[in-house]
């Protein structure tokens, strides 16, 4: 189906460069006058996702044309685009910036995909005419980039800002649609080892998406705006028909300030396959509910380490539950936390103790980009032979324990946890540095619900569930 919806890609020269925030004020600022704005994040995201989804008080997705094949970005597009006024999204790094010399999989390829007018952020901190060299150079980069406009951002006073619109428009020929003063005061998005400090931690989320809304309107044009995210074209929307099979199971998943990393779409595919998902905060429950499997997420268990290894009660019941056959599927930080020890800043940290690993948390990263791996092994979550697409961003690493032999990934691309291999599978516990999104790998919970339904017959005392 070919949909008209306005849409808008908000992008940076590089990180760091205040889109985030930007995007965040926009966002808020668009929501405030009553437009239902529908984020999404280009890429491998969970932080900046989180906060789009506060700013626009709405779910955001992510959309990454290197995890993701066409049929799964239209369905996540068609989901937003039903209802949306404006489809809002985020790159990220530099406009061009890939995977390799040509910018594949760059948020410029992204916005080319969507036929979206670019709006560039441009950090003007010590800059005037220069500003123009490099609005020209990203025109003359990939000319069929529709780079509509540009917000100039962290300007000084009023003559700084004058002489850099002056250069923009007369010299590179593109409209300036706003210019955003620097932000006095505390750094309303304070940033950490993974990016910026989540919504789930920050102790002022609201205050902070108003500041960066105030700054937009004070500084943008909201109207010009509005107007160029008009200018789309019809969208050729052909939503991915998903057969899933239905099974009522009951799973829990790890929330609050140490587990804040799912992707909406996980959340959805579970939830569509008859799933009932049942938040629980480690640091503070007593003990895991009755539940028939557990999803842990990504998050900074390191951060909270002393929390989470003190509450022995909880770990407890998760080492109860696990020996009595519940199965758990857990990424990244889930993988931190099963395991027996976590060292940070060479304090160790008992954790759940459901794998026989020692995890050391470093101060510079072990794993970083996109990762591809292959099933090699047996285990009782993935079939021999399945290709996993995902990601990894992680700043600790193996450094004991027997269960790490038991990986059962070949890792094509990326770190994983070391020498080419990833996917620790011990019974009916799968954990690993891979990060995996629905929409990449549609079958990605299907070994996990499988065995849930198992358990879920055995704690009924039947067979029935086993399939």
């Amino acid at each position: 189906m070919r949909v008209k919806v306005p849409r808008l890609v908000v992008a940076g020269l590089s990180g760091d460069s205040g889109k985030t925030l930007v995007s965040l004020g926009i966002a808020r600022a668009l929501a405030d006058r009553g437009v239902k704005v529908r984020p999404f994040k280009k890429g491998p995201d969970y932080i900046d996702t989180a906060w789009l989804g506060v700013a626009a008080r709405s779910t955001c997705r992510n959309l990454d044309t290197f995890l993701m094949k066409d049929e799964a970005m239209a369905s996540s597009l068609a989901i937003a685009a039903h209802d949306a006024d404006l489809i809002l999204v985020e790159g990220n790094r530099g406009l061009f910036d890939g995977v390799d010399v040509e910018g594949s999989h760059s948020t410029a390829m992204l916005a080319r995909r969507l036929a979206a007018p670019v709006v560039l952020v441009l950090d003007c901190t010590k800059m005037t005419r220069t500003a123009a060299a490099m609005v020209l150079g990203c025109r003359a980069l990939d000319p069929e980039v529709d780079l509509a406009g540009v917000i100039l951002n962290r300007v000084g006073c009023g003559r700084h800002e004058n002489i850099v619109r002056e250069a923009v428009a007369g010299i590179a020929g593109t409209p300036v649609l706003g210019a955003i003063r620097r932000i006095r005061g505390d750094d309303p998005l304070p940033g950490r080892h993974l990016g910026l400090v989540t919504a789930a931690e920050h102790p002022a989320p609201e205050e902070t998406v108003q500041r960066a809304a105030e700054a937009v309107v004070a500084g943008v044009d909201i109207d010009r705006l509005l107007a160029v995210a008009q200018w789309a074209p019809e969208l050729e929307l052909m939503p991915a028909k998903i057969s899933v099979d239905q099974v009522a199971v009951t799973i829990a998943y790890l929330e609050g300030e140490a587990f804040s990393f799912y992707y909406a779409e996980n959340l959805e595919r579970l939830r569509a396959a008859g799933v009932r998902l049942v938040p629980v905060d480690p640091a503070s429950a007593n003990k895991l509910p009755e539940v028939d499997g557990l999803y842990i997420g990504g998050g900074f268990p390191e951060v909270h380490a002393a929390q989470l290894g003190s509450n022995t009660e909880f770990t407890a019941s998760i080492r109860k539950n696990v020996s009595a056959g519940m199965p758990v599927y857990a990424e990244c930080a889930g993988l931190m936390y099963l395991a027996r020890e976590l060292v940070v800043d060479g304090v160790t940290h008992s954790m759940a103790g459901v794998l026989d690993l020692v995890v050391e948390q470093l101060p510079t990263p072990q794993g970083h980009g996109y990762e591809v791996a292959v099933v090699d092994r047996d285990n009782q979550f993935f079939a021999a032979g399945t290709r996993l697409v995902g990601h990894e961003f992680h700043y600790s690493r193996l450094v004991g324990g027997s269960d790490g032999e038991r990986s059962v990934l070949r890792v094509e691309r990326g770190t994983g946890i070391g020498d080419k291999r990833d996917g620790i599978s011990s019974g009916r516990v799968f954990a690993s540095y891979l990060h995996l999104h629905a929409g990449a790998t549609p079958g990605w919970a299907d070994g996990f619900l499988s065995l849930s339904a198992r358990y879920a017959g055995e704690r009924n005392g039947s067979t029935a569930a086993c399939g």
